[in-house]
């Protein structure tokens, strides 16, 4: 089993519960009451890096990262620097999050705010919107191309901007071929843990320039953003760095803007 089949695996158990705890009816009329999704597309599409900031405890790869008590604090910080969004991990069992710090984000700031998790069934795509997201991730690697395109067309119907995330080739077509406005290269190999740096320069000439790609992974500062500009990007994804710097708010404000 690889390290993504473990997490899913680990998801889905704790799905499990929630549904039971709650059911997808009760979480549909609880967006009646949620206000509509932001679109974080235009400043994406801008000139210079966007920062994806990301609240993000632990991982599985480096275990601790940061002991984030306020993740509303935190996120109030990279709304500060000019995040164009800020990206919420809410897996609890290898990342340490939950919806509670979604939630919690999305009270304290008006920026997009994504939720990442490794989705795998329509019901959390409704949770992420019930608790305020504006994007979510979905991961190519993580699903079949049927559940794949099935997960996407629900997304878009609840007003929810789609980051499809690829770490090969094959995944590269499939997201190009799905129709996906914002593609996500992350460099770190799921099923592996495994980081190569040279994965979005690799990847970033398959993806069509109409669409935004996103660097994931491997991000430490201006420098290696610059690098992923001047292959294509136009927006980075940043966690770790972010939150072990001392200065957040100055760190996301060094990564935009930046030029290839």
């Amino acid at each position: 089993m690889s390290v993504l089949d473990d997490i899913v695996a680990g998801v889905r158990t704790d799905l499990a519960a929630r549904e039971s705890a709650t059911t997808l009816a009760d979480l549909r009329a609880a967006l009646a009451d949620v206000d509509p999704p932001r679109d974080p597309m235009p400043h994406f599409r801008a000139a210079g890096s966007s920062v994806i900031a990301e609240v993000k405890r632990r991982s599985p790869s480096k275990g601790d990262l940061a002991d984030i008590t306020d993740p509303a604090a935190l996120a109030r910080e990279y709304a500060a620097g000019g995040a164009a969004a800020i990206s919420v991990l809410t897996e609890q069992r290898r990342f340490g999050g939950s919806l509670d710090d979604l939630r919690a984000v999305r009270a304290a700031v008006d920026t997009p705010v994504l939720r990442k998790d490794f989705i795998v069934t329509a019901y959390q795509l409704v949770e992420a919107r019930a608790a305020g997201a504006d994007l979510a991730l979905l991961i190519v690697a993580a699903l079949t191309d049927d559940q794949l395109r099935a997960l996407h067309d629900e997304a878009r119907e609840l007003g929810l901007t789609v980051l499809v995330e690829v770490h090969d080739e094959a995944e590269t077509e499939r997201a190009v071929a799905l129709g996906a406005e914002l593609i996500g290269v992350n460099a770190r190999n799921l099923k592996t843990l495994a980081v190569d740096g040279e994965t979005f320069g690799r990847l970033a000439p398959l993806i069509p320039d109409d669409r935004v790609k996103v660097a994931e992974s491997g991000i430490f500062g201006p420098d290696d953003v610059a690098r992923f500009v001047s292959q294509g990007a136009r927006a980075v994804l940043v966690g770790e760095a972010l939150v072990k710097d001392g200065d957040p708010q100055q760190a996301v404000r060094a990564m935009t803007g930046v030029r290839g």
